[in-house]
């Protein structure tokens, strides 16, 4: 074969290769931008029990305690600076009972929901719906609290029936303990005497032989009420129905309201259910379901000024809980929709809410969305094909065959479908001829052919890295960790002055938003501070002025820090809100030793200064920096203003650096074991270097000074080169 003849050939018989070929580069590139999308993006999936916690399409709700001096003053127990003998932090914050507390107790659970609370003297007793991952199916379960709902002791599911139960709203009548959860898959309204309290139950009676969902009873003005909503009959609008019956004993019979349903109207207007009603001042309150956005959107308070056998009025009023500006970052972010809040002996209120970061049916809106960007990522990815030349695509034209038999009325039956195909057919050979068209319009090899192609790449990044996003980057919300089967908070601090306040602004704007985050503390060390109204924040922002510019001021002892963690973090530095609960819990673990971000490796003779290269080159690191880092705030600050570390403090405003170098030598100091300890980031941005405001800008000075501090330091508080820790030595790998 001669070359003409053999180049021919490969010309017409390559066009299939080409195709391939194309796909294949296509393919590769776009999961490369997917992968680098997602590891720069989203950190791995939180930890779950290994029965528990699944994802599940009606949410990821929990419950949290709320305390007030009334029904309507109810703050979160993180406001309360609630602390448990020994644990590693304190605030306790909300939510206290969750799935993966559940679960890790033996009782697989999605999620908990619909709390009621019932007191006995100084114990609670929390009764709620966990849905159990393996069978899918709404329980009762059961949990015990000693210290006013800070720690719950999980004891397992008081009642497990052969259909879906929710809602268990719990009374005493006659010196007996009842409880009428939702069956409305059952068709009834079902009442449960406990037999053996809290765990063991027993049908007492059939109350009403109606699917009610969400039903409550309250004994008023000499009667007993029983409020609920049927969404079976004709004409219902579905979570916007309420019925009223009435009753002389909780145990009937009941009699329904004259003016049945009482209410029939949207589903935003609060008409189903959303807790315990209650007295206050001599008025009667109802709480309902906003269910306008989504399911369990919001709660609703009512005050209900007429309650007769024949009418029934209510008005709205607020009830006083403040939403988060967290977001979905919140436990309470997307939707809360019950509330039982009961007066305590001791005078005071507590109450207890459900709540969840995610609209109903998130995860399958996620996968739709995530599927069609992917699906239009193909098309589009094919069009380019066509357009180069390189894809010869021909829809296939044989959908029907041609028919020449004589249409008779015995064919109706097949003839509407061989319709359908010819039109489709039809429809095919207009593409075909479109296709062919428009084959290789593009000319990479001009200025508009490159802009074509630009444009459909840019498209394309925009299209996978939406699939992306909503495939793989879970709901969008950055989770807390929890530790010991409970959620704290830290205080972040930061010091600054005025040439790097656009910095600032960006810093609280972005970390306020992360879940653990209380309190932000600004440290104004020189220049005017900017008005609180300037900074854009989810949490309490308060400005610290000192009256001496020294580093020194980052460590000052301050009263008013509320939480027993804090972290040090430059107001340059930005990571993910999941890094730094990650670091939050490691050092949950730790909270003797420095936890952080940026390790340090120091030894030789004379101890010299380097970076993190060098520390990862030799297995190990003995510091961390405090740009960085968690700390206890009660020691730490005590120590920094020892007597003992005046020496050291004088050295830091001398050279005007080295603060976080004094205190790791501090911390080894006062302890024989371990005090560092490393947390690696996804990934973190040095801010200062897009602003130009950096303190350190010569890091060849900046090294030779510190080497300097670590040979003063080590003459006053000995050597920290024998306290070498290994990186990856958590079996989490959040040390690598």
């Amino acid at each position: 074969m001669s070359l003409k003849c053999w180049c021919r050939w490969r010309w017409d018989h390559c066009f299939v290769s080409a195709s391939f070929l194309f796909f294949l580069v296509s393919f590769l590139i776009f999961a490369s931008i997917a992968c680098l999308f997602a590891w720069l993006t989203y950190s791995p999936l939180h930890e779950r029990p290994l029965f528990g916690c699944q994802h599940d399409t009606e949410g990821s709700w929990s419950i949290g305690v709320f305390y007030g001096d009334s029904p309507f003053s109810l703050k979160p127990i993180e406001a309360k600076n609630v602390r448990i003998d020994g644990s590693a932090a304190w605030p306790v914050a909300n939510p206290v009972v969750t799935c993966a507390s559940v679960s890790e107790a033996g009782f697989p659970s999605n999620f908990v929901a619909d709390p009621f609370l019932y007191v006995q003297g100084d114990i609670l007793y929390l009764f709620y719906e966990t849905k159990n991952s393996i069978t899918l199916q709404g329980d009762i379960g059961v949990s015990k609290s000693f210290d006013k709902g800070a720690t719950w002791q999980h004891l397992g599911v008081a009642l497990d029936e052969d259909w879906h139960l929710s809602y268990p709203y719990i009374f005493d009548y006659n010196g007996q303990i009842y409880m009428m959860p939702e069956s409305s898959q059952k068709g009834e309204l079902r009442l449960y005497k406990a037999i053996n309290f809290p765990l063991q139950w027993t049908l007492d009676r059939v109350l009403l032989k109606k699917p009610l969902v969400d039903s409550i009873i309250v004994n008023y003005n000499l009667k007993y009420w029983l409020f609920g909503s049927d969404h079976s009959g004709f004409g219902t609008r579905k979570n916007g129905q309420l019925e009223i019956w009435y009753s002389s004993s909780p145990l009937g019979p009941w009699k329904p309201h004259k003016n049945n349903p009482v209410h029939n109207t949207d589903k935003s207007s609060g008409a189903r259910n959303g807790g315990r009603p209650f007295l206050y001042d001599g008025n009667l309150y109802r709480m309902g379901q906003d269910c306008g956005e989504t399911y369990g959107h919001r709660l609703r308070a009512f005050k209900v000024e007429i309650l007769t056998k024949d009418r029934y009025k209510e008005v709205e009023v607020s009830l006083g809980i403040n939403e988060s500006l967290k977001g979905r970052n919140s436990w309470i972010g997307a939707r809360y929709h019950h509330l039982d809040v009961q007066k305590l002996r001791s005078g005071g209120w507590i109450g207890v809410m459900d709540g969840d970061r995610i609209p109903s049916g998130d995860s399958v809106h996620r996968i739709y969305l995530g599927c069609t960007a992917l699906l239009l990522l193909a098309a589009l990815i094919i069009l380019a094909g066509v357009l180069l030349g390189v894809v010869n695509y021909n829809l296939p034209l044989a959908w029907c065959a041609h028919s020449s038999v004589k249409r008779k009325d015995g064919f109706s039956s097949w003839e509407h479908p061989y319709a359908l195909c010819c039109r489709v057919r039809r429809f095919s050979t207009r593409l075909n001829r479109t296709i062919m068209s428009v084959r290789g319009r593009i000319k990479p090899n001009t200025c508009s052919g490159r802009l074509a192609l630009t444009i459909i790449f840019v498209l394309g990044i925009a299209l996978i890295c939406t699939g992306v996003r909503y495939l793989y980057g879970g709901n969008g919300a950055e989770e807390p960790y929890y530790w010991k089967g409970h959620y704290s908070q830290f205080t972040l601090l930061t010091m600054t002055y005025d040439a790097r306040l656009w910095n600032l602004k960006m810093y609280v704007k972005h970390y306020s938003r992360c879940p653990s985050v209380k309190e932000i503390v600004v440290v104004w060390n020189k220049g005017k501070p900017p008005e609180l109204s300037d900074l854009e924040s989810a949490v309490p922002v308060r400005i610290r002025l000192e009256e001496k510019n020294s580093l020194n001021n980052r460590f000052n002892v301050d009263p008013l820090i509320n939480t027993r963690a804090v972290l040090e973090l430059d107001d340059d530095i930005m990571m993910t809100c999941d890094d730094v609960e990650r670091g939050f819990r490691v050092w949950r673990e730790h909270p003797d030793r420095i936890v952080g971000f940026y390790p340090r490796l120091t030894n030789g003779s004379p101890l010299k200064y380097r970076d993190e290269k060098y520390a990862r080159s030799h297995g190990g690191y003995n510091m961390i920096l405090t740009g960085a880092a968690f700390i206890d705030s009660e020691f730490a600050f005590k120590r920094y203003w020892s007597e003992e570390a005046k020496a050291g403090r004088e050295v830091v405003d001398k050279y005007f650096n080295c603060e976080d170098v004094l205190l790791n030598f501090l911390y080894v100091n006062a302890s024989s074991s371990s005090t560092v300890e490393y947390v690696r980031p996804a990934w973190a941005i040095d801010t200062s270097k897009i602003s130009g405001v950096a303190i350190s800008r010569n890091t060849q000075v900046h090294y030779r000074i510190r080497s300097d501090c670590l040979h003063k330091f080590s003459q006053m508080y000995g050597n920290l080169a024998s306290r070498k820790s290994k990186f990856n030595g958590r079996s989490d790998g959040w040390d690598v």
